[in-house]
């Protein structure tokens, strides 16, 4: 299986429009999700398919999202990503829909066991078995479907409603061992400050990145996600005291292990 570095901002690219592969690598998003599920229509999914094995790009992290298990559309994902050629420096499987452990299990031997699963969940269900599906064979990373989500439970996408399932996944996937998740998109393209606030909310709450939808998302997203300058500061003079490990005054409060080693996380991070 290859080796799986968790992105910070994955820019999803619809599968059936190939001239835009190649830009979507260069927009500064650190691994490109190629879409064979919602952003393709139906009638364009063998289209989408046959772009992704003979255009996908070469040399740079590529996540390709395939269609739930029970659609009539899974096999022939499997069938595809199976083809493609080892240019395509494929790091990781997006399952659409993921609801249960046998979805996983079905991509896993589908594949060969080479490559690696996010489970992208979008449901209750999938939020009620999240346990069995984080600890399956093969999971890299979980990211949360948000809007499919709020449908699916008829509730409004704000952060009031899907508090409880953001924190069910941050929660569920530090128990399964696996690196923080990826948030759900931001629907607004244009409104940088918006987007950031979103990001740094979710950053807060114990995320690890956010999906990007637009080229547009993806400096606020980056900048939400790396600690800023009063963090950076703070986390310099934390580690500047706090040198033999132990509880030190600083600034009238007291800093001790969990905080010293937040200041060490933080800085991993610059």
């Amino acid at each position: 299986m290859k080796s799986f570095k968790t992105p910070v901002a994955p820019l999803f690219v619809p599968g059936d429009r190939p001239e835009r592969f190649v830009k979507a690598t260069a927009s500064g998003t650190d691994a490109v999700i190629l879409d064979i599920e919602d952003a393709v229509a139906p009638d364009r999914k063998e289209a989408a398919r046959e772009a992704i094995r003979t255009q996908c790009p070469r040399d740079f992290p590529i996540i390709v999202r395939i269609n739930a298990r029970p659609s009539p559309h899974f096999a022939a994902d499997i069938a595809t990503l199976a083809q493609l050629s080892s240019d395509c420096q494929l790091v990781a499987v997006m399952l659409a829909k993921a609801e249960s452990a046998a979805d996983i299990a079905a991509v896993w031997s589908g594949l060969g066991s080479k490559i690696a699963v996010m489970p992208l969940i979008e449901s209750a269900a999938g939020i009620a078995n999240l346990a069995s599906i984080l600890t399956s064979d093969g999971i890299c990373v979980a990211a949360f479907g948000s809007l499919d989500f709020a449908l699916d439970l008829g509730c409004q996408p704000n952060w009031e409603a899907l508090q409880m399932a953001r924190c069910e996944l941050v929660l569920r996937s530090r128990l399964a061992g696996l690196p923080a998740p990826l948030d759900g998109v931001t629907t607004s393209l244009d409104d940088a400050v918006l987007i950031e606030a979103d990001s740094r909310r979710a950053s807060d709450m114990g995320f690890g990145g956010k999906l990007a939808i637009h080229p547009k998302q993806i400096a606020a997203i980056n900048k939400a996600f790396r600690p800023d300058e009063a963090s950076i500061a703070w986390a310099n003079k934390v580690m500047q005291i706090a040198t033999s490990g132990a509880a030190v005054k600083m600034d009238g409060a007291m800093v001790d292990l969990p905080l010293i080693e937040r200041a060490r996380r933080i800085l991993e991070k610059v």
